[in-house]
């Protein structure tokens, strides 16, 4: 779909999504790099695990910080196929993570862009750097093919 090759972050975090289409979870993937390495990454898993907190986001920040042993995530990026809701944005500026890369934009759920906007918020501590657009096509197609199949 994309004319250009996708950066390996994003590559690697459409796999996740794609994984969690397969897992019949919403088509969602995330990735933290630090230093150029991919240092974790998730899929929705929220039906699967259980825990309605447990968006690919989430999981992706908290694999991050138990491989680095640290709550904070100075110097990480946070590579996700769709744009964060508010929950996800807040543990991004909890998180410290320096750059945000998405893909789609979520008009209904999306806090960075839409809605909320966390990050423009005064009470926000931390604002991440933040990058939209990469690798759109490919999430909104995951993300339409997944409803039109469960819609029928």
């Amino acid at each position: 779909m994309n004319r250009w090759p996708l950066p390996d972050p994003m590559a690697a975090a459409l796999a996740q999504a794609e994984a969690a289409a397969h897992a019949g979870e919403v088509p969602v993937g995330a990735v933290v790099v630090k230093d150029g390495q991919i240092i974790a990454s998730a899929h929705n898993a929220p039906r699967t695990l259980r825990d309605p907190t447990a968006h690919a986001e989430m999981l992706a920040i908290r694999r991050a910080a138990e491989a680095l042993g640290d709550e904070r995530l100075d110097g990480c990026e946070l590579w996700v196929t769709l744009e964060p809701c508010a929950m996800c944005a807040g543990a991004i500026t909890h998180a410290r993570i320096a750059r945000l890369y998405y893909g789609a934009s979520d008009p209904k759920g999306g806090a960075v862009e839409q809605g909320a906007r966390v990050f423009e918020q005064k009470q926000c501590l931390h604002r991440p750097e933040v990058y939209s657009g990469m690798g759109e096509a490919e999430a909104a197609h995951l993300l339409r093919a997944f409803f039109h199949a469960r819609r029928g």
